[in-house]
């Protein structure tokens, strides 16, 4: 049997840390705007970065080593020095650029527990700002060679499926090697492979500015020098599964940065396909798509894992107000995913980082162990800046609606618009996420999944009805969306 105390611990630490006495280390950050004292010993055994660095330096007239790390910001080193003496990490109200800053900064200090900590953080809960962010990451992520695993499997397999979002980007040439070889493996790459090829070649090409822009005027030592700089990508191509035209019009040009025999099985299986060859045959991708989607769609979300067009319609005549329900060819509305929390994760805090300022929203909620979609919709702006304060509308409205075992959708509109929406306080987003007056998100465990803790009020107090027919108001989801509502244009 243990008693552990590293609460009080790390609480002496973090005061060791900030006493300012007894210190032998100075970090000075970002073009020295800020120094920070430190202690060696704390160093050196939780950060292996920090005991080479300390072992090379040497001490100056006051026994102390001084270390300048001047891409890092005071506020990032911060929280890394916090870490390291305490082991905690506060990143309330952060924006996630800093937390994704954070975990580039971890990685570079060899803090692999906090660097991988931040990296899934960064998976389960920012999607949404990943994709938005998605040249820059996928760019970033993979000139850290080993590192990153997690992310760079995020990345590509969005770009499997939407391989214009890398390969017709400006900056394609200058992708590093390991991302298009880590890419030219995926078997499920959604590209024809002789466009592949001649992204390959012009990746390539753009290596080397010696090589000539005419093909014509190639010498043996250009190709060879193309053959040099492709030469862990070449492997990868499935020549085997180029047709006999676009072997002739793309591959025999550049044939000689081929190895001999593989240009040579090539040459027979365009004659005699039956016949066996030396070379590694690669598997065709699968399922290949005979055009690069339209930049347009290059990240569009299926509409909704929740609700079905149907639904669509008829949430949108509860928001005209009509009498007569609007058609699936007549929708007035587009529905605009911001959220989803089987993509973008289910902790409160999340709702209000990514709902912030968005106003005509609707809020779904997949009721876990029932048929049940409950939700509920806010034409006002979600405000996670207020200290917790009402919004009056009386154009919202909370609802049920059909599916499998539920017979009947149940609309209840609100009828006191001084009641109608709730803004929760910083601290009460730790646990609270949308609420309706009678219909609330929250989680005492910050999970909606983890815990019964969101409901829907039996009886109508702040609504016209009781949307749920549940003998217990509490209840725990599976999965949730928000939607922004965009009246469409002719």
């Amino acid at each position: 049997m243990s008693l552990n105390f590293f609460d009080k611990l790390s609480q002496n630490l973090i005061e060791l840390l900030n006493d300012g006495d007894d210190y032998n280390v100075i970090i000075e950050v970002k073009n020295k705007e800020k120094s920070f004292t430190a202690h060696s010993n704390v160093l050196k055994f939780r950060s292996s970065y920090f005991r080479r660095e300390l072992e090379n330096i040497q001490l100056n007239e006051n026994n102390i080593k001084i270390i300048i790390k001047s891409s890092i910001s005071a506020q990032i080193f911060n929280v890394i020095l916090q870490y390291i003496y305490g082991g905690t990490v506060g990143l309330e109200n952060c924006e996630t650029r800093f937390i994704y800053d954070l975990m580039l900064a971890a990685d570079e200090f060899e803090l692999k527990e906090l660097t991988n900590k931040l990296e899934t953080l960064l998976i389960e809960t920012k999607g949404s700002w990943l994709r938005t962010h998605f040249s820059f990451i996928y760019h970033s992520i993979f000139n850290r060679h080993d590192d990153f695993k997690k992310l760079k499997n995020f990345c590509n397999d969005i770009v499997v499926k939407y391989p214009n979002l890398i390969f017709d980007s400006d900056d394609f040439t200058s992708l590093e090697e390991s991302a298009l070889i880590s890419l030219l493996k995926r078997n499920d790459l959604q590209m024809e492979e002789v466009k592949i090829w001649d992204y390959v070649i012009k990746w390539g090409i753009a290596q080397t500015s010696t090589l000539p822009t005419n093909l014509d005027d190639w010498t043996k030592k250009n190709f060879l020098t193309l053959k040099t700089t492709l030469q862990q990508c070449l492997p990868h191509i499935r020549y085997f599964h180029l047709s006999n035209i676009e072997v002739l019009d793309k591959i025999k040009p550049y044939k000689k940065i081929l190895d001999k025999q593989l240009w040579n099985d090539i040459d027979q299986h365009l004659i005699a396909p039956e016949r066996p060859v030396k070379s590694t045959i690669l598997p065709p991708r699968s399922v290949l798509v005979t055009e690069l989607p339209p930049r347009a769609e290059k990240l569009r979300e299926p509409f909704s894992s929740i609700i079905s067009d149907e639904h669509a319609a008829e949430i949108s005549t509860w928001i005209d107000r009509e009498t007569t329900a609007h058609t699936l060819a007549n929708i007035p509305y587009k529905f605009e995913l911001i959220l989803r929390g089987t993509r973008d994760g289910f902790a409160p805090q999340t709702f209000w980082n990514m709902c912030h300022g968005h106003a005509c929203t609707v809020v779904l909620v997949k009721v876990k162990g029932t048929d049940e979609i409950v939700g509920g919709y806010n034409p006002l702006a979600w405000d996670k800046s207020t200290r917790g304060e009402w919004m009056e509308t009386k154009d919202s409205f909370i609802f049920s609606l059909k599916d499998g075992n539920i017979q009947n959708s149940i609309l209840s509109r609100v009828k006191q618009p001084k009641y109608a929406v709730l803004n929760k306080s910083k601290n009460g987003q730790i646990k609270g996420g949308p609420c309706f007056g009678d219909f609330e998100m929250y989680s005492y465990k910050s999970d909606f999944t983890l815990d019964d803790s969101c409901f829907c009020r039996s009886n109508g107090v702040y609504h016209e009805k009781p949307i749920r027919s549940s003998s217990s108001e509490w209840f725990s989801i599976i999965n949730y969306e928000v939607f922004k509502i965009f009246r469409k244009t002719i």
